[in-house]
């Protein structure tokens, strides 16, 4: 890279961590900068075992937690012993004082060497036990968290749209997905909370029965207990912060250009949104969606991570060094300070001095936030979370699905489908004015249907009715003479091609937004290739610098170091070395946009000698955005794809679409007019006032 001469060269190492690759920039550094009662906790949680129980259950069924967990939590046990071991040291120590140096002018020095190597070790042995915890915990964290992602997957992707817009279901749905900072998951955090529990219990019995072994003989060990114990009682669990994984470094950036990783963020985000539910929905996606996420997930493996929690598994493996262990053993030196001071004037050193110490060391043992209401509040609350996580599949869908199969064979469809609206109302959920009332109407197979009308006059919600986005609140609709409710949502869905008013593009290449107009041919880039070229995409896409495989919307951000507030960090080397984004959205125009959300209509309306998946196309103002050349070849293009499918528009544009129409609907909340185009002109009602207020500029 080009650098100026009066500056010195930049230096950027590049680090492969998984399928991270992380830049950093030598020499150059950043500026330095309880709610409920505790009988109601205690039920919350009795009545969430039994799923907390199940989770333990399936977690050990993955091979890499079945091995590592059980050795994890030896490990511990064992560090949760340590304190009682030191405990027991200082009790060598006030016997020492108590029986010899209250006695005799000398002490015994082998014991004091021994005390102090004791404790020494102890202190190494904690340090070396937590390293190795820590080490665990990541990937055990990794493998519990790419379980559970593919278990939530799946129970979302199935909920229609009412029920995924229930702030009930997004509460019950967020509870069950929510994650800890450094990408620790809801269920590695039960497990975590239950182990630190179970640990902390041992450490306080451990420690008590020791403290009572040391004490007992002593004139005032009762009493030494009890202040022990009490100060526990009094004082706040002073936590150690877990701190920043990042602290330390200078100016930074990490990407991943993982293919697979990348869409599996994609797919993820395309599941979770509520933008994207109802074409997800109407479009019968929930399937193939759940079967490619499930196949990146295969390809990925265990590499599957956040950048952050890579680092940290990164990280951790250097943090055992001798300077480490060092560091841990500082805290021990007051205390050997004073051992050395008892070796040379063992008679002035008093009694209570050293009882203190085992007050010291009991107290800070006792101190538990686990044991404490907001300890067993975080832990009620997790318990409720891993019910949610599981009740997840057991929300029941608003829109009921139905039996019977619409079509026994692809042939069936060709000729199109009819539909019937009969004395059909409809109010959106929370919504106190109707956006249909008592509308009936009938849509022969094979005939193109144009509804207009104002904003807002129920249009749109007609193509969703149809769809069974919705079910109507009164009254009935019909397909092929069967109520709509009877069929399959599956069959359905799968024979109708929908482009919706406010439609959405994926958070996926602009391959796999067309393909997924229609799962079946996803993979077909023949068939994608020639949806883009009906819906107008095909040349603005090929003149894109990654052609189709362009991210309209990048579902992974690249890892910058953080800026501390008032300070500012150039990038630009680290950045242009990786070849990182500067933006992750990309900049095509609405009309652009339009054009491939069209094309991805077209995926499912492509005539073929062997398919013919559509028998009805739908269209919601599909020219919204579109300059008026493009609007003219839409109209050809879908007028000349027609052959025998049903077709039905809605649009506010009168135009060649209403004059080739079989069937017009003017809406207004209710159903106004219908006809043909000619016929309505003749009436002279509201039909031919808007066709001549939107002709009149082109007569003058």
């Amino acid at each position: 890279m080009a650098t100026s001469p009066d500056l010195p060269p930049v230096t950027i190492t590049r680090t492969r961590l998984g399928i991270w690759d992380l830049y950093e920039e030598l020499g150059k550094e950043l500026p330095r900068s309880p709610n409920s009662s505790m009988l109601r906790m205690l039920v919350q949680i009795r009545d969430n075992t039994p799923y907390v129980a199940r989770m333990f259950k399936e977690i050990l069924n993955i091979r890499r937690v079945r091995k590592l967990l059980p050795a994890y939590l030896v490990v511990r046990v064992l560090d949760s012993l340590i304190p009682a071991v030191s405990l027991w040291y200082d009790g060598q120590l006030l016997r020492l004082v108590v029986e010899t140096a209250m006695e005799t002018p000398t002490v015994d020095t082998t014991v004091i060497i021994h005390v102090a190597v004791g404790r020494v070790t102890c202190a190494l042995a904690s340090h070396l036990l937590r390293h190795i915890q820590r080490r665990m915990e990541i990937p055990i964290n990794m493998s519990i968290k790419q379980y559970y992602t593919t278990h939530t997957f799946y129970s979302t992707a199935r909920l229609d749209l009412p029920t995924f817009t229930d702030p009930a279901v997004l509460k019950q749905l967020s509870s069950a997905t929510q994650q800890m900072p450094n990408g620790i998951t809801l269920a590695w955090d039960a497990v975590r909370r239950l182990a630190s529990l179970a640990t902390t219990t041992t450490t306080m019995l451990s420690q008590l029965f020791v403290l009572y072994a040391v004490l007992r003989k002593q004139q005032n060990g009762p009493l030494l207990v009890i202040l022990g114990f009490s100060q526990s009682m009094f004082r706040w669990y002073r936590t150690r912060p877990s701190g920043d994984i990042f602290s330390g470094m200078g100016v930074w950036a990490a990407t991943t250009t993982n293919n697979d990783y990348i869409r599996m963020q994609g797919l993820r985000v395309l599941n979770l949104s509520s933008a994207h539910r109802k074409e997800l929905v109407a479009g019968n996606l929930s399937e193939y969606i759940t079967s490619q996420f499930h196949e990146s997930v295969q390809r990925v493996g265990d590499d599957a991570a956040e950048f952050d929690e890579v680092y940290e598994a990164h990280s951790t493996k250097k943090r055992l060094s001798v300077a480490s262990m060092f560091h841990e053993t500082m805290h021990e030196l007051p205390q050997i300070a004073f051992m050395l001071s008892i070796m040379r004037k063992p008679t002035t050193i008093p009694l209570s001095f050293v009882s203190l110490v085992l007050i010291e060391h009991t107290s800070n043992s006792f101190i538990s936030t686990h044991f404490s209401p907001y300890g067993l509040y975080t832990l009620a609350s997790v318990f409720a979370g891993i019910r949610n996580l599981y009740e997840i599949k057991n929300v029941q869908n608003k829109v009921v699905d139905g039996t019977e199969r619409l079509a026994e064979n692809q042939q069936f469809l060709s000729s199109g489908i009819s539909v019937e609206f009969r004395n059909v109302s409809f109010q959106y959920p929370d919504k106190e004015r109707y956006a249909l009332r008592n509308v009936s109407f009938r849509v022969e197979a094979s005939q193109l249907c144009v509804i207009v009308g104002g904003n807002g006059s129920g249009k749109s919600t007609i193509l969703k009715l149809i769809s069974r986005i919705y079910d109507p609140t009164e009254g009935t609709i019909f397909i092929d003479d069967r109520d709509i409710k009877t069929l399959r949502l599956a069959d359905l869905r799968a024979a109708m091609s929908i482009l919706f008013q406010d439609y959405t593009n994926f958070p996926l290449t602009i391959r796999e937004n067309i393909g997924l107009g229609n799962p079946g041919f996803a993979q077909d880039d023949d068939k994608i290739c020639e949806a883009a070229k009906m819906g107008g995409a095909r040349d603005f896409i090929e003149e894109l610098p990654d052609g189709f495989n362009t991210y309209i919307d990048h579902p992974v951000e690249d890892y910058y170091a953080d800026i501390p507030e008032g300070a500012t960090v150039d990038y630009s080397s680290v950045r242009d070395m990786g070849g990182l984004r500067t933006s992750t959205v990309s900049d095509l125009s609405g009309g652009q946009n339009q054009r491939l959300a069209v094309s991805r209509t077209f995926m499912r309306s492509l005539v073929t000698d062997n398919n013919s998946s559509a028998g009805m196309l739908l269209f919601d103002e599909p020219s919204a955005s579109l300059d008026p050349t493009a609007e003219n070849d839409l109209f050809e293009n879908l007028l000349q794809l027609r052959g025998d499918k049903t077709m039905i528009f809605s649009t506010h544009r009168f135009g060649n679409l209403t004059r080739h129409a079989d069937l017009i609907l003017y809406m207004d909340e209710s159903l106004q007019e219908q006809g043909t185009h000619d016929g309505l002109l003749r009436k002279g009602g509201e039909y031919a006032r808007i066709w001549n207020l939107q002709a009149k500029p082109f007569l003058q």
